[in-house]
């Protein structure tokens, strides 16, 4: 095992894992501020326009199961090529599409490619590094993902110069291709050839891989789903927190800015930690700060003052960067790696889609206030179940 960890380097599977994911990212991250616009120039009221943004999470959780079975059955690679094929589709419909019920279904199909271009990725590379740097890669995996969302707008805003909304689409679209390209002319890892051979894909029905590893999903499942609400929630609450305080959009964006930076910084860290202490030490942390951030919420009173709780937000999100998908590599049966995945990332992104609906429940019931102390609370719950679940060492197998 020795050999294998000095043998293989992020640097050294950066061009065949992190390339694409970072141009695939950018060009989600391009079309996220325009969706809702795009409805709105379809004719769509605001509820409806919101609902449409939620049809691409709506999309990954449909996706997620049939994910793992695809990549399980045809290779990480052949999946994402259909993932491409399905997302460049269903941009051009964007483009073309005629009502807003058209626009939704072409967005809830992005999600759906989405699902498989992740899915795929992360299967790929728990296999392309050993235990002892899974954390670091994986945490990497999703800090590159969060800088392709950070890019993304700022060249969609620069396509939009000249193509109108329509150019955000495009970016998207030469992105996915881009990254398609890439990752079809570079060849296999030699540690993912090695690791294939030593535990061959077993082909066996998703039902039955969910049913072996039940006791794993119901509850560190359950952990997962807990904390995708919570990080799902931050992305409502800061800027419906900031028109609550009368702030300009502008001002919003900034400090939404400024937080999703410090988010990005923290992704390798938190690798790192979790390589050396254990996922523990970094899964609670980031669920506790998470979640205090939000009952700080309703405490702010100016600009500056839900500037210093949008930066612990950052803070919180960051600690966390990867750490859903290393408890998945850690948890994933090596033969059914895929399989076990699709239904794992099932849970989180249940529990991402859900967040947003929760604060619009409680909002509806009582008022907004209440909505984020909620989350503030639920964020606690994530920490309690990710402190008793998650196992002392990496090397438990909760499985067993």
């Amino acid at each position: 095992m020795t050999g294998m960890v000095e043998s293989v380097s992020l640097w050294r599977i950066a061009p065949s894992v992190y390339l694409p994911a970072l141009l695939y990212g950018i060009g989600q991250g391009a079309i996220a501020p325009v969706v809702a616009l795009s409805a709105r120039e379809l004719g769509a009221s605001i509820a409806v326009a919101s609902l449409v943004v939620a049809a691409a999470g709506v999309g990954q959780v449909v996706g997620a199961i049939p994910a793992g079975s695809l990549t399980s059955r045809i290779g990480e690679r052949r999946a994402m090529l259909l993932a491409t094929g399905l997302v460049s589709v269903a941009l051009v419909a964007c483009l073309v599409v005629p009502n807003v019920w058209g626009l939704a279904l072409a967005i809830g199909a992005t999600g759906l490619a989405g699902a498989v271009w992740g899915l795929a990725r992360q299967a790929y590379l728990s296999e392309a590094v050993p235990l002892q740097m899974r954390a670091r890669a994986l945490s990497t995996l999703g800090g590159v993902q969060r800088i392709g969302s950070f890019i993304g707008p700022f060249l969609g805003a620069f396509a939009m110069k000249f193509l109108g909304t329509d150019g955000a689409y495009w970016v998207h679209l030469g992105a996915a291709v881009l990254a398609c390209v890439v990752l079809l002319s570079l060849p296999d890892l030699e540690s993912v050839r090695r690791s294939r051979a030593a535990n061959p894909v077993v082909v066996q029905s998703t039902r039955a891989v969910i049913r072996e590893h039940l006791p794993v999903l119901r509850t560190l499942g359950l952990g997962a789903l807990l904390v995708g609400a919570v990080r799902a929630s931050r992305q409502v609450v800061i800027p419906l927190w900031a028109e609550h305080l009368g702030l300009d959009p502008q001002t919003t964006s900034i400090i939404f800015g400024v937080s999703g930076a410090v988010d990005m910084l923290l992704f390798y860290p938190a690798g790192s930690v979790m390589d050396r202490f254990g996922r523990k030490w970094v899964a609670v942390p980031s669920m506790f700060v998470l979640g205090l951030a939000h009952l700080l919420l309703p405490l702010t009173h100016s600009a500056t003052t839900l500037t210093a709780v949008a930066l612990l937000m950052g803070v919180g999100n960051g600690l966390g960067a990867g750490v859903i998908m290393t408890l998945g590599a850690d948890a994933a049966p090596p033969g059914a790696r895929a399989q076990f995945l699709g239904a794992f990332r099932l849970c989180a992104d249940t529990g991402i889609c859900a967040g947003p609906f929760l604060i619009a429940a409680v909002t509806a019931l009582t008022s907004l206030g209440p909505a984020v102390l909620a989350m503030g609370l639920t964020g606690w719950a994530a920490a309690a179940a990710m402190n008793r679940w998650i196992p002392s060492r990496p090397e438990s197998n909760p499985t067993a």
